[in-house]
C-alpha cells in the first residue's frame, strides 16, 4: 500500500498544474459544451463501468484455483445474454446520437443566441457586439468596427452582451480560442467563420491559438476582458486616446511577422479594412485580390470558378 501511495503521489502533483477552466468557464455558450462533455462521459461510463467491474468479477469468479464456480463447457448460447449485451450499448449509441443531433443545432457558433444563461432570455433590443478577429503571423488583431477602434492581443466586452465575433486569417490557418467563453473556431484566409458568444461573469480570461500555425505560435496569447458596460466605455476611451491610425500602410507592416506583441491599440480604422483582409485585397493592385477575380466562358472553368468562389467568402449559417 506505501509502495501505491508512493506511486500516486507524482501525479497527483502534476495535476495541480492543470487548468479547470472548460470544466467550471464562464460564459454560457461554454457552460453548455461543458454539460454536453459530462452528459455525454456519464453516458458512456453506464455501459463502461459495469463492462470493467463484470471483467473483474469474470476473472475472480472463474479463477483456476475455484473449485465451487459451475464449469459448462458444452454452453454456448443464452438468448437473454445477447439481449442484454446487445441492447444496452445500442441504448446509449441512440442517446448519445440525440444527444450530438439536438447539440450539433443548438450550439452551432453561427446561430444568434436565445438566451444569455440558463433562465434568461436574450432582449429583444440587445444589438451584439461585433468584433473582427484577423489571426496574423504571430499575433491577433481586433477590429471594433461600430466603435471605429481597433487592437493587438487585447480585446474587451461587456458582461451579458452577446458578442458576434466574425473571424479571418491573413496568411494560414489558425484557431481562436477563449476557453471561459467558447469552444475554439478556426481562422483561415479569405474565409470568415463566426462565433456568437456572451460572458457573464467579469474577470480577464485568457485566449490563445488552438492550432500550430509557424515559429512564433506560442506568442499568440491575449486577455480578453470581461467588463461592466461603464468599464467597456472606458476602455474604449483609451484606446481612441492613443492617437495611433489602422490604415492600410499601418496594417501591411502589422502584418509582418513578428512574436510576442506588446498590446497596442488605434484610435480610429479604415472602415473597409476587415473586408479588404478578407478579399486579399488590402493592397487593391495585388493580384491576388479577389475582386479581380473574373467570371469563367466555359461551364468547366464556371464550375472550377465557383468552387474557388465558395472558398474566398463568408461561410454562412445553415437554415
Amino acid at each position: 500500500m506505501k509502495a501505491l501511495r508512493g506511486l500516486l503521489l507524482p501525479a497527483v502533483a502534476l495535476l495541480a498544474g492543470c487548468h479547470t477552466v472548460i470544466m467550471s468557464p464562464s460564459g454560457d455558450l461554454a457552460v453548455q459544451q461543458r454539460d454536453l462533455i459530462i452528459d455525454s462521459v456519464i453516458l458512456m461510463l453506464l455501459i463502461i463501468v459495469p463492462v470493467i467491474a463484470l471483467t473483474v468479477l469474470f476473472a475472480w469468479r472463474y479463477r483456476a484455483s475455484n473449485k465451487h464456480a459451475h464449469y459448462d463447457p458444452e454452453w454456448d448460447h443464452s438468448t437473454m445474454l445477447e439481449l442484454l449485451i446487445w441492447s444496452a450499448p445500442l441504448l446509449i449509441i441512440i442517446a448519445l446520437g440525440a444527444l450530438t443531433w439536438v447539440s450539433t443545432h443548438k450550439l452551432d457558433p453561427f446561430r444568434p443566441l436565445d438566451r444569455l444563461s440558463e433562465g434568461r432570455a436574450v432582449p429583444a433590443s440587445a444589438k451584439p457586439l461585433e468584433i473582427d478577429v484577423v489571426a496574423l503571423d504571430w499575433k491577433w488583431l481586433f477590429i471594433y468596427p461600430e466603435q471605429g477602434i481597433a487592437t493587438v492581443n487585447d480585446v474587451a466586452a461587456p458582461v451579458d452582451r452577446p458578442i458576434q465575433f466574425k473571424i479571418t486569417a491573413s496568411s494560414v490557418m489558425n484557431s481562436f480560442f477563449i476557453p471561459a467563453l467558447a469552444g475554439q473556431i478556426y481562422a483561415m484566409p479569405n474565409m470568415e467563420t463566426q462565433l456568437q458568444a456572451v460572458m457573464n461573469k467579469p474577470g480577464d480570461f485568457e485566449g490563445f491559438s488552438a492550432n500550430y500555425s509557424g515559429e512564433g505560435f506560442s506568442g499568440m496569447h491575449f486577455i480578453f476582458h470581461s467588463v461592466s458596460d461603464d468599464g467597456f466605455a472606458q476602455w474604449v476611451a483609451q484606446a481612441k486616446a492613443s492617437g495611433d491610425a489602422l490604415n492600410r500602410d499601418a496594417y501591411v507592416k502589422l502584418a509582418a511577422p513578428s512574436s510576442n506583441d506588446p498590446v497596442h491599440r488605434y484610435a480610429n480604422i479604415d472602415p473597409t479594412l476587415y473586408q479588404d483582409i478578407l478579399t486579399n485585397c488590402v493592397q487593391p493592385d495585388s493580384m491576388s485580390c479577389m475582386r479581380h477575380a473574373k467570371p469563367a466562358e466555359t461551364g468547366a472553368m464556371q464550375s472550377g470558378s465557383a468552387a474557388n468562389s465558395m472558398a474566398a467568402t463568408p461561410m454562412s449559417h445553415p437554415q
